[in-house]
């Protein structure tokens, strides 16, 4: 194991285009990292920098206390499992996975028992003399994992290696994933679009926009303690509710100018009288969409009125302006066109300056 610590790391292209803009990280021996964010946030740039295959502009890339940043790929100890599988379609999967042991030189009975080893830890043992045309997506992503596991490097790097197979295999490698990596104990780097694969997988939450880290914790303490509106809005499925107060509003709450007022669809509840909780906010509705999922409902309703000193309107990029998220348990719901009131206590609600970069407590 080794742990990897980045210190104001930066990636400047030709033309000056930042991709990463100073970013520190600490990921301790053992623990399991994910990288979390948009397209294009900068998210396999930074692992791509990890691993050796990106060039650091400015900064320090350290594995095991040792800086890397001019140490080639092959020789940092990692094992990277690309989205594509990246295997070899000549080669058998014995190959495939023995492939870079036989390039180190290693003897060839310590090369037999790692595979097989390998082989028998993701259940692909009998698939051992089959082409990679023979397997299934599931199958190809356990080799890929193999050919990484043989290797026994201090740190397993994976970019968006789900990425390509449908939601129920998603779910069933996922658990597959962390499983290995509790049972094999080592470092890992995981990079990720989807924020439910975050959730469930990391235990160092990073949440990437635009170069930068907007926010670093563990998935519990990001979900209900969002430092910015970005990870109130990406965190989460349906996001955040999140809407703007005026500056007379904001002063009503003990705060200074404008501020953003968030709660998540899960906190609101229907109300069966006029009367909102102290501290707390209220939405009268128009029921304008109900989407039932079984276990629970999402009504959609557009804002008709304001019964507190609270949201006048949505943040811009996030819901339609005017459109609030309610997440029901169970089936029940209300019929599209009907007028509803959701509240939230003050407990449930959080608060952002109007910027959206920094959090009050409620």
């Amino acid at each position: 194991m080794a742990s990897v610590t980045l210190r104001n790391v930066r990636k400047t292209y030709p033309g000056g285009i930042e991709a990463i803009k100073g970013i520190d990280l600490h990921v301790g021996d053992g623990q399991f990292c994910v990288l979390v964010g948009p397209s294009g946030c900068g998210k396999s740039t930074l692992l791509r920098m990890v691993a050796g295959l990106e060039t650091v502009t400015s900064g320090e890339v350290d594995i095991g206390g040792r800086v890397v940043n001019t140490i080639e790929p092959a020789d940092r100890d990692i094992a990277m499992v690309f989205q594509n599988y990246a295997l070899y379609p000549h080669m058998t999967v014995y190959n495939n996975m023995a492939y870079g042991l036989r390039n180190r030189g290693m003897p060839k009975p310590e090369i037999d028992t790692r595979v097989r080893e390998a082989a028998e830890i993701l259940e692909i043992g009998p698939m051992l003399e089959r082409k990679p045309r023979q397997l299934s997506g599931g199958q190809r992503q356990r080799v890929a994992m193999g050919r990484a596991i043989v290797r026994q490097p201090k740190v397993f790097l994976f970019d968006e290696p789900l990425s390509n197979l449908d939601a129920k295999l998603r779910i069933a490698m996922r658990v597959e994933i962390r499983r290995l990596q509790r049972r094999l104990a080592t470092t890992a780097i995981y990079v990720t679009h989807d924020q439910l694969e975050a959730m469930t997988l990391a235990d160092i939450l990073v949440v990437m926009n635009r170069g930068e880290v907007e926010q670093i914790g563990n998935p519990l303490e990001v979900y209900e303690r969002p430092a910015t509106t970005f990870v109130a809005s990406f965190i989460g499925a349906p996001p955040m509710n999140l809407t703007s107060l005026s500056p007379v509003e904001a002063a009503s709450r003990g705060l200074e100018g404008g501020a953003i007022l968030g709660v998540r669809p899960e906190d609101l509840t229907l109300a069966a009288d006029t009367e909102i909780p102290a501290g707390g906010a209220g939405y009268d509705l128009t029921v304008e969409a109900i989407e039932r999922v079984g276990a629970e409902t999402f009504v959609y309703g557009a804002r008709t009125g304001t019964q507190d000193a609270g949201p006048v309107s949505n943040n811009p990029g996030e819901l339609p302006p005017g459109q609030i998220i309610v997440r029901l348990p169970g089936q029940a719901a209300p019929a599209v066109g009907s007028m509803i009131r959701a509240v939230a206590p003050a407990a449930k609600l959080h608060l952002f300056s109007a910027d959206g970069r920094r959090r009050f407590s409620p």
